[in-house]
């Protein structure tokens, strides 16, 4: 239990952890029951995901349809952007640690991200890479920092964390959600590169909420840099003095290296996982595009909008998710439990869809219900709710201090690998059978849930009573 060891902020080796600096400050309650700066990452990433998932929505098919890309260029080309973008964030965690800070960081991430979308703003071929560069930078300087201000803002013995991350995680999907829906009908109906341009606005407004909201971090900043500031200190003394309970190896700990393993495992479970679910723009958008029905009650929609229903469940479920992981008290499914969950969930998504792929292959030309679509979608939020939101909170319980922000972006690198696969997988849309394409991935999700089942106690014991 978290309440009954040190964690990765507020570490003691060898004694009872105690408060961290501004511990006071963690039970602050302003926003649902949590503390004030919650609200302004809430909605600062909210718009930053509007634009991202805005632009996303739309991608492969502007590529293919637009550009004229066939599958595989366009599908090898989504999987390097998106897998860079998230792959960056490591690069952007060490930035913080070491020069920038959290806050700096963000910021500066966010500029960059503006001025990569108003770029793909323009029509000639080279400031559609140049956009997608710009983009992949911000991103790596904005995701994994952004997250670990959230965590900040509790102590690490808060029990309101994990739900805490969840609606944070919902604030992500509203802007998700609203992206496609508005970016991608202007890019579909009226023009490409307006959908573009309203992605970048999107982001601007997340800077404006961002600075205006900068007093409510402030604690959670000064929270984070006292204790890293602590951590330098406890291991210079760990290392010079002889009563230290635990010698270090390689600048870590026995215990920081058993969670560093535990990290390790999840990282593994992670990249199966957003290989899969990231399908979404990939596969799952042309599927949508080319197979499925995109008229409902004599209203045609842009298929782009599919891409609204997952952050539509994950605002619906959100709010349960969190109330259900505090209301279970100690009885709450350890996070091995919950990646395994995930993991069975998503594997049962693409086993969903093997009917209507069937029905596909059997009668050419023949477009299949959109709900074919929807509980697809539907089953992969109840994954994701018990991956993502806690994959964010786990990862900044059982880092090392001085390398937080690095290991937040390792998590990310988890779905830049995913991301990379979801775009291969793309490039098979028109050479492979749904059948197959749909039937692998849903085998190998779900073997990796048999394992990950297998493996709950001894990933347990490698957390070192973080739960």
């Amino acid at each position: 239990m978290a309440s009954e060891e040190s964690g990765p902020l507020n570490d003691v080796v060898g004694d009872r952890p105690r408060p961290a600096p501004g511990a006071a400050g963690a039970l602050e309650r302003g926003f649902f029951g949590h503390p004030r700066g919650l609200s302004t990452l809430f909605f600062t990433e909210m718009w930053e995901r509007f634009s991202y998932y805005g632009m996303r929505a739309f991608l492969i098919l502007y590529m293919v349809n637009a550009l004229k890309f066939d599958d595989k260029h366009a599908g090898a080309i989504y999987g390097t952007y998106t897998a860079s973008a998230w792959a960056a964030a490591i690069f952007g965690g060490i930035i913080a640690d070491r020069w920038l800070g959290q806050y700096k960081s963000v910021l500066i991430g966010g500029i960059i991200i503006t001025l990569g979308h108003f770029t793909l703003a323009f029509h000639p071929l080279p400031f559609f890479y140049t956009g997608l560069g710009l983009i992949v930078i911000g991103t790596g300087l904005l995701k994994p920092n952004v997250s670990g201000i959230v965590g900040s803002l509790y102590d690490v013995a808060d029990a309101r964390r994990d739900a805490g991350f969840s609606i944070f995680y919902m604030g992500i999907n509203l802007g998700a959600m609203l992206g496609p829906l508005i970016a991608g009908y202007l890019a579909q109906r009226v023009d490409w590169h307006l959908g573009f341009a309203c992605a970048g606005v999107g982001m601007a407004a997340g800077l404006v909420q961002y600075v205006l909201g900068r007093k409510h971090l402030r604690p959670g900043i000064e929270r984070l840099e006292a204790r890293r500031r602590e951590a330098k200190a406890q291991a210079s003394t760990a290392a010079t003095s002889r009563a230290a309970t635990e010698r270090t190896v390689g600048g870590f700990t026995a215990t920081e290296w058993k969670r560093l393993a535990a990290m390790g495992v999840f990282f593994v479970f992670a990249a199966v996982f957003w290989g899969a679910y990231e399908q979404a723009g990939s596969t799952l958008s042309l599927f949508g595009d080319r197979y499925s029905e995109t008229t409902i009650l004599g209203f045609n929609f842009p298929s782009s909008w599919f891409q609204s229903v997952q952050p539509v469940f994950v605002i619906l479920l959100a709010p349960v998710f969190a109330w259900l992981w505090t209301a279970l008290g100690r009885h709450e499914p350890s996070t091995p439990t919950k990646f395994a969950v995930g993991l069975l969930f998503i594997g049962l998504s693409f086993a969903f869809l093997l009917p209507a792929a069937r029905q596909i292959e059997n009668l050419p030309g023949v477009r299949v219900s959109a709900m074919w679509l929807v509980g697809c979608y539907f089953i992969q939020e109840l994954a994701e709710l018990c991956v993502s939101p806690v994959g964010l909170s786990v990862f900044t319980k059982l880092s090392p201090v001085k390398i937080a922000g690095m290991m937040l972006g390792v998590w990310f690198l988890a779905d830049s690998v995913g991301n990379k696969v979801a775009g291969y997988a793309a490039g098979f849309m028109s050479t492979a059978p749904l059948t197959q394409i749909f039937g692998t991935i849903a085998a190998v999700c779900l073997g990796a849930s048999v394992i990950a089942f297998l493996i709950i106690r001894p990933v347990r014991r490698l957390m070192g009573g973080i739960h």
